[in-house]
């Protein structure tokens, strides 16, 4: 399937589909003409990678998994794996925005982004 019809069935641009190229995410073959020619099983890696995608896994990570999910792309356990794992990702992240939320509250009203209102501002070193 060339490029022009796979974007089209795709739902997303060729410009999508030749950066996705680029990183190796889906692998097509030049025609003697020089046209991209994507075997058919494309589209579905394609939606299965927006569909990834809509679920927070960036294309680095989808591309890092990518082999293990063309074997076997409904297969429960490997993807519940990879669930668990993006679950701790986004469990952690979120525990870090907590830290940082509760520091800037302490900032808020300060007139100092480096004072807070139990702490004095951090004095400046300077050079003699």
């Amino acid at each position: 399937m060339r490029i022009g019809e796979l974007a089209a069935q795709a739902g997303m641009t060729r410009d999508a589909i030749r950066f996705y190229e680029k990183v190796g995410l889906v692998t097509g073959r030049r025609l003697a003409n020089g046209y991209r020619d994507f075997p058919p099983e494309t589209l579905a890696w394609l939606q299965y990678v927006r569909t990834a995608q809509t679920l927070g896994f960036s294309l680095a990570e989808i591309a890092r998994h990518g082999e293990e999910l063309r074997e076997a792309p409904d297969t429960a356990e490997a993807l519940s794996a990879l669930f668990e794992e993006k679950i701790q990702v986004i469990d952690a992240r979120m525990a870090e925005l907590a830290t940082l939320r509760t520091e800037l509250t302490a900032r808020v009203g300060t007139g100092c982004p480096l004072r807070t209102a139990d702490r004095p501002a951090l004095a400046r070193k300077r050079d003699t």
